[in-house]
């Protein structure tokens, strides 16, 4: 009996559910297996960085850029995997807020009572949203009332067990 085939993998957690879905099918296809770390890009890129062992990484395709321009990826081996949406959130039970403009937007987030968020140093989500306040000219507003969490999905998790109204979430929706 041959031995299983270990593909390694660093992934942003945003893939993960999809990495889950598709296993079955490769192993059966291939015989390989994928071994999965998930986690905010900035801390896959890190662990890369350290020496983890990988074989495979998906991270946005800037960091995947800098990583190949470092010598850390090979180049000819990129591919683009699809795109992920940013969405805002609410408890159950809040008010909807509305959105559809960079100036609806702007008010909801000023009068957000709290902004639940992945880790705006590590999380694509966290790093896009604190871009996006400061695009929209209210970060030094609004960083007091950012609760930063290590992933979008402890941070909507948060927001929903939270016991306060008029708090927003932002994070991928994947």
């Amino acid at each position: 009996m041959s031995a299983v085939t270990v593909i390694r993998l660093l992934c942003a957690g945003a893939a993960k559910a999809i990495v889950a879905a598709l296993q079955p099918a490769f192993i059966a296809e291939t015989g390989a297996e994928v071994v999965g770390e998930f986690g905010a890009v900035g801390a896959m890129k890190a662990k890369l960085l350290a020496g983890d062992p990988c074989d495979l990484i998906v991270l946005t395709a800037a960091m995947i850029a800098e990583l190949a321009g470092q010598g850390h990826v090979e180049p000819d081996t990129i591919a683009s995997l699809g795109s992920v949406a940013t969405g805002v959130a609410i408890r159950s039970g809040d008010a909807v807020p509305a959105i559809g403009d960079a100036g609806s937007l702007r008010r909801a987030l000023l009068a957000a009572t709290a902004l639940y968020v992945p880790d705006p140093e590590r999380a694509t989500a966290g790093i896009h949203f604190v871009g996006v306040l400061g695009r929209l000219g209210i970060a030094g507003d609004v960083t007091p009332r950012l609760r930063a969490f290590p992933n979008g999905a402890i941070a909507m998790r948060a927001l929903a067990d939270a016991n306060e109204n008029g708090g927003l979430g932002c994070t991928q929706v994947s």
